[in-house]
């Protein structure tokens, strides 16, 4: 087959993926990532488990939402720079329609379809997929009993109330130096690989927290496309943790520091980024649209995640070079254990929330034993969920 045929083939495949997991992505990053991992370890054979771990821990070192930098690395690992391209937009796309449908329904009819039927059994299959990407990552991840422990005081952490954030990277770092002091006689050489792998990782992330004082604007009343644009892109730049960070970050700047929205519009736009499949930053198109209506969502959207798109390709330069160094090495190996804690945190944490009742628990143990036993794609226990919860309460 010629190579040109090989090239589009590639990026057919890549678009489609992407477009698919966008669109039935739902439960926010970790469902997400496990569904990648699905598809392109298990089904479709692109990189091994311990390639995609090593993703996973790499993109948890940049801010920006985890899951739109993994559908961008693996369109680049796949299908180079288009199709890091259209890994991204693919991926992007149905979460921003969505998000922009909901926003016109919100202004224009003050009201959104009841979507909770459907929600409540899209819920516990989406815990069951986590659960099984935990159990997969976490054999690969968990090469030593010294990891081993350091996953579990890192989820203990996180349970405990420290941040996310926070307790990943104290995680990382103390499973380098332990991991490190267990192999003494190479530190010396070691130490001399280490700074020409993370000096531009760290005056990156210095530069980031420079560029967040820079870049805040003065409190005004009025709102701009500019404004509007320079604020999003500054939460996209910055933005470590996840879901409940984003909140912060919205409550202080939309809310308490420009008054662009109230309280309950904030809390309608949030739910509506729970409601919607793909990243929660999606909730940008939903806030732009009713800030400034077409524009200021196009403007929102494009904002918030045009940092991601800077990010990975700096990233992609770094990581053929890690695992030489044993120090850096270690720290891979470290942060990648702590993200997976962090994963089966939030697999704990969503399933207090929603396993609550006998009908949650059945779906959960069908999708459970259906991914299993036969390697259900997600897509349709995603699917069939849905269709369950809306019969049991129907």
């Amino acid at each position: 087959m010629p190579r040109w045929e090989d090239m589009l083939r590639s990026l057919a495949e890549v678009t489609i993926l992407f477009l698919k997991l966008g669109t039935i992505g739902f439960g926010g990053p970790a469902a997400t990532i496990a569904m990648m991992e699905e598809e392109v370890v298990e089904r479709r054979k692109w990189l091994s488990r311990q390639q995609f771990l090593d993703l996973v821990g790499m993109t948890n070192l940049i801010p920006g939402p985890n899951a739109v930098e993994m559908a961008l690395h693996l369109g680049l690992l796949r299908a180079g720079w288009l199709g890091f391209l259209l890994a991204g937009l693919a991926f992007i796309f149905p979460a921003a329609i969505i998000s922009l449908l909901f926003a016109w329904m919100y202004v224009h009819l003050g009201t959104m379809a009841n979507l909770e039927p459907i929600f409540f059994g899209i819920r516990p299959a989406v815990i069951a997929v986590i659960a099984i990407s935990v159990w997969r990552l976490g054999k690969n991840a968990v090469k030593s009993p010294s990891l081993l422990a350091i996953g579990i005081l890192v989820a203990a952490a996180a349970l405990l109330g420290m941040d996310e954030v926070t307790a990943m990277f104290a995680g990382a770092i103390v499973g380098m130096l332990w991991l490190r002091a267990s192999r003494a006689p190479n530190i010396a050489s070691s130490l001399l690989l280490l700074p020409s792998h993370f000096g531009s990782a760290d005056s990156v992330r210095t530069g980031l927290l420079k560029a967040t004082v820079v870049t805040g604007v003065s409190v005004t009343a009025g709102i701009t496309l500019w404004k509007l644009g320079l604020f999003f892109l500054k939460v996209g730049a910055v933005l470590y943790g996840g879901g409940y960070v984003l909140v912060a970050f919205l409550q202080d700047g939309l809310v308490r520091q420009y008054g662009w929205l109230t309280q309950d519009q904030l809390l309608d736009a949030i739910a509506v980024g729970q409601f919607t499949p793909g990243p929660l930053l999606s909730t940008a198109t939903f806030i732009g649209y009713v800030l400034l209506g077409n524009r200021g969502a196009a403007v929102a959207t494009i904002a918030v995640f045009l940092p991601s798109f800077v990010f990975v390709p700096a990233l992609y330069r770094v990581m053929p070079h890690v695992r030489r160094s044993l120090w850096a090495a270690a720290f891979l190996d470290s942060i990648n254990v702590s993200s997976i804690a962090l994963m089966a945190v939030v697999g704990v944490r969503l399933g207090g929330q929603t396993l609550t009742n006998w009908s949650a628990w059945v779906i959960f143990a069908v999708a459970m034993a259906m991914s299993l036993k036969w390697k259900i794609n997600p897509a349709w226990l995603v699917i069939a969920g849905a269709v369950i919860g809306s019969l049991l309460t129907a």
